[in-house]
């Protein structure tokens, strides 16, 4: 398993707009790509003037999976969000390679 992070630091006159829009539009777009097995999203504890920082994880079924992603659907997906929101954001992408998950032990 995988988790492609995309980190996201948004102006934050339109930082509330911006997230109705990924919850809404974007990442089910991404979503019914149906390269990934869910998404979380997550806010930096960060306090900055200039923005709010956020991070988008998709967990992802393996590196063939997401190199398919990469290819065929986030160009298109990148430069929606690009058209809509340039000048006001900077994004990075991270990939994280799950190595083990643990669970409390119940009694």
């Amino acid at each position: 398993m995988l988790i492609y992070n995309v980190t996201v630091k948004i102006n934050t006159e339109i930082a509330q707009e911006w997230m109705n829009w990924m919850r809404t539009h974007h990442i089910p777009k991404v979503l019914e790509t149906g390269c990934f097995a869910k998404c979380r999203i997550s806010k930096l504890d960060i306090q900055e003037a200039d923005g709010e920082t956020f991070a988008i994880q998709y967990d992802c079924f393996s590196q063939e999976v997401l190199n398919k992603y990469m290819s065929l659907y986030a160009p298109a997906l990148q430069k929606e969000h690009i058209d809509r929101y340039a000048g006001k954001f900077v994004a990075f992408r991270t990939t994280l390679q799950v190595i083990e998950e643990l669970f409390p032990k119940l009694s």
